[in-house]
C-alpha cells in the first residue's frame, strides 16, 4: 500500500483516516462522482425512513392491523441500514480509487431490492388483510 505523507495538520481536516491517509489524490471527478452515488443512495434510506414514519403514523390514526406499525418500523430500520452501507460503499470506493486499485463490485443494489420487494409484499399483505375488513 502507497502511504502519501501529509504536512502537518492537513490529514486532522479530512476524515475518516483510513480513507484519507492512505494512496494518492484521485482525479476530483471520479471522487465527486463516488459521492453524488452515496448522496443518492442516502436519499433512498431517507426515503426508507419517512416512509416508516408515514405508515407508523398513519396506522395509528387510522383504523389498521394492529401490526402494520411493524411494516413502518422495518422500513425505518432498513433505511438506517442502507445509510450506514452507503457510507461504508462510499470508503471503500474512494479508498481503492486512491490506491488506484478496482472498483468493489457493488453490494448495495440487491441488498436494495431485496428490501424492497419484501417491503412491498408486506404492504401488499396489508392492503388486503384491510380491503377485506370492509
Amino acid at each position: 500500500m502507497a502511504e502519501e505523507h501529509h504536512p502537518e495538520g492537513e490529514h486532522e481536516r479530512r476524515r475518516p483516516d483510513h480513507v484519507y491517509r492512505v494512496g494518492d489524490e484521485p482525479d476530483p471527478r471520479f471522487s465527486m462522482a463516488n459521492e453524488r452515488t452515496a448522496l443518492a443512495w442516502m436519499r433512498t434510506a431517507l426515503a426508507l425512513v419517512a416512509g416508516g414514519v408515514a405508515l407508523i403514523s398513519v396506522a395509528s390514526l387510522a383504523d389498521m392491523p394492529r401490526w402494520s406499525p411493524l411494516v413502518g418500523a422495518a422500513s425505518c430500520l432498513g433505511g438506517a441500514a442502507l445509510s450506514i452501507r452507503a457510507v461504508r460503499s462510499w470508503a471503500r470506493v474512494e479508498r481503492a480509487l486512491r490506491l488506484r486499485q478496482p472498483l468493489p463490485a457493488p453490494r448495495s443494489l440487491a441488498m436494495l431490492a431485496t428490501g424492497v420487494v419484501v417491503l412491498a409484499a408486506l404492504t401488499l399483505v396489508l392492503g388486503v388483510i384491510e380491503a377485506s375488513r370492509r
